[in-house]
């Protein structure tokens, strides 16, 4: 079994999506069937571009939420049925023990995403940490300092929207 955690930026420009489903579904296809793990948030954006490709592959999800009322906090309306979709089609669902989400919240999450991951994807623009934790930077440095492997993907096209991590 390869358990495969992502990180990545969630506000990716919407002409970055098809570059980026791409990309990652090149790197995944070497650990495709259901020896495949996939680790993910389910952050709009690269979380949960991965989520679909892994499930894609025939891989199988496992989802690790940052806090109680994640989804009710954080996923805008328009990514409702994206979220509940996927996190439902998950073969198992964590919820970190914090009632709100924010930074501690999102940090203890990627903490236990890291967890017994054989690698990490990093949808990434190689930008430095925010200084708020819990981002994506953030996540690479902690993943290196611990020897994990740490796949970049950003295509040619890749392109941010905005501030968001």
């Amino acid at each position: 079994m390869t358990t495969i955690a992502v990180t990545g930026h969630m506000d990716l420009a919407d002409e970055a999506t098809g570059p980026v489903r791409t990309a990652l579904r090149a790197l995944l296809a070497e650990f495709r069937g259901d020896t495949l793990v996939g680790r993910s948030c389910l952050a709009v954006g690269a979380d949960s571009l991965f989520a679909e490709e892994i499930l894609a592959l025939g891989g199988r999800l496992s989802v690790i939420l940052p806090s109680r009322d994640y989804r009710e906090a954080v996923v805008r309306p328009e990514d409702l049925a994206r979220f509940d979709a996927l996190r439902d089609a998950a073969e198992d669902v964590t919820v970190m023990p914090y009632e709100h989400a924010g930074r501690e919240a999102y940090e203890a999450a990627n903490h236990r995403l890291l967890q017994q991951a054989h690698r990490l994807v990093a949808v990434w623009d190689g930008g430095a940490p925010s200084g708020r934790g819990g981002g994506t930077a953030d996540t690479v440095a902690v993943a290196r300092a611990a020897g994990l492997t740490v796949d970049v993907v950003w295509p040619s096209g890749a392109r941010r929207t905005g501030a968001q991590t």
